[in-house]
């Protein structure tokens, strides 16, 4: 992957990371249920996401 490509990726990834913590998108997470563990869930499972997609970006880039 040439070094363009790889930026224009990681900046999508940082713009799907703002968007995934935005507070809309936590509010509809906090009111899904009336505990706070859907908010914990979803905070946990949006951050693993990011990480993982972060990870295949950069290991992807590392091998070629």
């Amino acid at each position: 992957m040439n070094t363009p490509r790889l930026k224009e990726r990681l900046v999508a990834l940082i713009v799907l990371a703002a968007l995934l913590f935005s507070p809309p998108l936590l509010l509809i997470a906090e009111r899904r249920a009336s505990g706070s563990a859907w908010l914990v869930a979803y905070l946990f499972l949006a951050w693993a996401v990011v990480i993982g997609l972060m990870a295949g970006l950069m290991e992807r880039h590392h091998e070629e």
